[in-house]
């Protein structure tokens, strides 16, 4: 009897159900996702700085629009405009999450990431301005140093670190979060076109229908789904850059559950978008948003020309300063205080770490060059600056890892010695060792 014919795989086609599992589980991960951006980084720029470059920017500036919501917009816009409003909003419900049951509830709790927050966006737009100031030149980048790039310090801090101490991740989350919020108010308020405001009033008025959704539980995507679009497009038309409406959608929907609920609307939504955030969204626009063409020139520009040197020093420099500063000033003049767990080298290590600043910056350089030219500048400056903060941060963690993995083995053959399990080194490598660490 003659053997089935083997059925035949179809390429590109949608992987079958378990493996989309497995890819999706794998992208809600920060060191997956972080791997994913940063490939989509390397592939753009060795395409920009190829011998097809000529398609890239043909792909990259390839118009195509929908006229009933009055869009015409290039690749490169949808990508930032329109993809990160997902990675805006899964931001939304990290912060709405860290508002309502996080590190942000209480100002105690909040008092130190928050301080160390604004003073790492300040600093960096200070020492931007500064540069420039000196160098005679204008100040409209001020805000591009400002951001860090959470996904990617995340995914630097979970490559590195497999003893640290749980906390320092706690506190970079909590901090990128506040971090996010004001990159968000920078671009809504600092960063807008001409201001339509009929369309304004129409966005409004959605996230007002969608306050009621959430509020008088109805469920069922058919009714957000639309809703969002017309939200965004409102957005978009009324001049506020579009990505505002994602943070506002995520910052409305709950994150607390009902009594019997198994997960709240902003756990599910957040469970759905984040691989697409993840491995769509923000690949896509780091794809076309760091295809930057370099060069011995070009790279010499970045220190010779005040506003690329102003991004580089806000990014390596500034945030290091205003974060580390920001919290060893809140903790010696307010009653928050440094988790015991953590040590002044573990703070320090993770503000070089948040001088990673590429979704975010790259896109607020965007707005604030619209000559493609300067813009080409500042992106390279975002790279540069980001390429070396996460180099010395890998190998400030490095250090931290291998005196908190010695201090683990320690314990553990003090255990084996005695017979006694420790409870607290099971629960932390570094309980009650880190305050007081090298």
């Amino acid at each position: 009897m003659p053997a089935a014919p083997r059925e035949r795989s179809v390429f590109l086609a949608l992987l079958p159900w378990p493996e989309r599992v497995q890819v999706a589980r794998a992208l809600r991960t920060e060191t997956v996702g972080g791997l994913v951006l940063l490939a989509a980084a390397v592939v753009a720029l060795v395409w920009a700085n190829t011998p097809f470059s000529g398609a890239y920017e043909q792909i990259r500036d390839f118009y195509f629009g929908i006229p009933a919501l009055g869009l015409d917009l290039s690749v490169g816009h949808w990508t930032a405009d329109g993809l990160l409003t997902v990675f805006f909003l899964v931001a939304g419900i990290e912060l709405k999450r860290e508002l309502v049951v996080g590190e942000l509830r209480t100002p105690a709790a909040a008092a130190l990431p928050v301080v160390a927050a604004v003073c790492g966006m300040a600093v960096p737009a200070a020492l931007y301005l500064a540069t420039t100031g000196i160098g005679g030149s204008s100040g409209a980048g001020w805000a591009v140093p400002m951001a860090t790039d959470i996904a990617f310090a995340l995914a630097v801090l979970a490559v590195l670190s497999t003893h640290l101490p749980s906390a320092l991740r706690a506190f970079l989350l909590t901090l990128a979060v506040v971090d996010d919020l004001g990159a968000i108010l920078v671009i809504a308020v600092f960063f807008t076109a001409d201001l339509n405001p009929l369309a304004l009033c129409g966005a409004l008025a959605g996230l007002v229908v969608f306050y009621l959704l959430q509020r008088f539980r109805v469920r069922g995507w058919w009714w957000y789904l639309p809703l969002g679009v017309a939200i965004w497009a409102l957005m978009y038309n009324g001049g506020v850059h579009a990505t505002v409406a994602g943070v506002a959608m995520g910052l409305i929907l709950r994150t607390t559950r009902d009594q019997g609920e198994k997960a709240s609307p902003g756990e599910r939504t957040e469970h759905l978008l984040r691989p697409v955030s993840a491995g769509v969204a923000v690949p896509l626009f780091a794809l076309f948003a760091a295809g930057v063409s370099i060069s011995a020139a070009s790279l010499g520009e970045v220190f010779t020309r005040p506003e690329p040197l102003g991004v580089v020093l806000g990014l390596v420099v500034g945030k290091t300063v205003g974060i580390f500063a920001g919290t060893y000033l809140a903790a010696r003049f307010t009653r928050a205080r440094l988790n015991p767990d953590l040590a002044w080298a573990d703070v320090l290590a993770l503000a070089v770490l948040a001088g990673i600043g590429f979704t975010v910056a790259l896109l607020i350089g965007e707005l604030a060059f619209p000559d493609p030219a300067d813009a080409e500048h500042i992106k390279a400056a975002v790279l540069l600056g980001s390429l070396i903060a996460a180099a010395a941060a890998a190998l400030l963690i490095k250090r931290r890892n291998g005196i908190y993995r010695r201090m683990w083995e320690a314990e553990t053959r003090d255990d084996d010695a005695d017979g006694v399990p420790d409870i607290y080194q099971q629960a932390s490598p570094g309980h009650g060792r880190a305050g007081g660490g090298d």
